[in-house]
């Protein structure tokens, strides 16, 4: 029971540099409080840097771009650039869609009309 339960438990800390307090940063973060509270669900651990108060951690880490999301835990870290509009991007960036999305989404490959592109590659076309 205990190695099928760890990965859903793990605890995800999430780092989060943003650029003032512009329009694009709240929706950044909106976005992202929003993902993690869906997905997460209190599994993760958040912080937010702005790189004008915080420039030299900036630079250490190597943010060329903000917003940037870093997932420092678990390994590995992952980055994620731009307002994190996109849920399944973000999600597949950081490697943290939940093993039993992933279950359901294999199973449903499978299964007739789930696939149209791959059913006409199949059959071909003459």
């Amino acid at each position: 029971m205990g190695e099928s339960l760890e990965v859903p438990l793990s605890k995800y800390l999430l780092k989060l540099y943003v650029t003032g307090t512009s329009a694009r940063t709240s929706v950044a973060i909106a976005n992202l409080q929003r993902i993690c509270e869906q997905e997460l669900e209190g599994r993760y651990e958040l912080e937010i840097i702005d790189v004008l108060e915080s420039p030299q951690i900036a630079e250490d880490e190597k943010i060329l771009a903000t917003p940037t999301l870093i997932k420092q835990l678990p390994p590995p870290l992952r980055r994620v650039i731009g307002d994190l509009s996109d849920k399944d991007k973000v999600l597949l960036g950081l490697e943290v869609r939940p093993a039993f999305d992933n279950e359901n989404r294999d199973r449903t490959r499978g299964a007739p009309g789930t696939e149209k592109r791959g059913e006409n590659r199949e059959r071909g076309v003459s």
